[in-house]
């Protein structure tokens, strides 16, 4: 992947920049930051259920699905982790992402990379993941999920992800309390995200980030 670069972002955590779209996959502030207050924060931990399904729009770096490991391990919430990613990183570019603080859980960081992809992988005694290499605009989801990460590139890069026939199929594949969280507070993403049901507001954003960030409930 000659057209992605590594990059330190505020808070000493890396994103990756693509240089043919020109976007970060994470917030310059603070990849790690950013990440923790968006979907773990003000996503997962709302969830108050004893198992919860969590549906990821963009793997990408899979620092939130590494995030949502250690916090199912901190918290002892079973989680089953649905992941989509089109593009796949290769190891070359994955096994240089420095998220972990210690030995073991750069261990984990590198399970949820290198484990197979299409099927169902437990990964600790509170966390298990699918891994799909799938388009959103194609899915026909079969389960429900109670949190879902919204985390695909901008309205700007990837205008087709951020429509009224996304947000739909998310609704109903989402059990009634259901919670979706995404970086992006545009007005007409929180009025798109409105028009097909989702309750939503704007909430403060991670400290030196986004002023503010959606969080839409079913």
């Amino acid at each position: 992947m000659k057209n992605i670069e590594i990059r330190t972002t505020n808070d000493g955590s890396v994103t990756l920049y693509n240089r043919t779209i020109q976007e970060c996959y994470h917030s310059m502030f603070g990849a790690r930051n950013e990440s923790t207050h968006i979907f773990i924060d003000s996503g997962l931990k709302q969830c108050h259920k004893t198992f919860i399904n969590v549906l990821e729009v963009g793997f990408g770096t899979g620092l939130n699905a590494f995030l949502t490991a250690l916090e199912a391990q901190n918290s002892k919430i079973k989680i089953h982790y649905n992941t989509l990613e089109l593009y796949p990183l290769n190891t070359g570019i994955y096994s240089q992402l420095t998220y972990a603080q210690s030995n073991k859980e750069q261990d984990l960081f590198m399970q949820l990379h290198t484990c197979e992809w299409t099927q169902p992988i437990q990964i600790t005694p509170y966390f298990s993941i699918t891994k799909l290499q799938a388009d959103l605009c194609k899915m026909e989801f079969k389960q429900v999920f109670d949190c879902v990460f919204f985390d695909a590139f901008s309205p700007e890069i990837q205008p087709e992800l951020w429509t009224t026939s996304i947000f739909k199929t998310l609704y109903e594949a989402m059990n009634s309390d259901g919670i979706l969280t995404t970086y992006c507070a545009k007005g007409s993403v929180r009025r798109t995200l409105q028009n097909v049901g989702f309750v939503v507001e704007r909430i403060p954003g991670p400290v030196g980030g986004k002023r503010e960030i959606l969080r839409a409930r079913k």
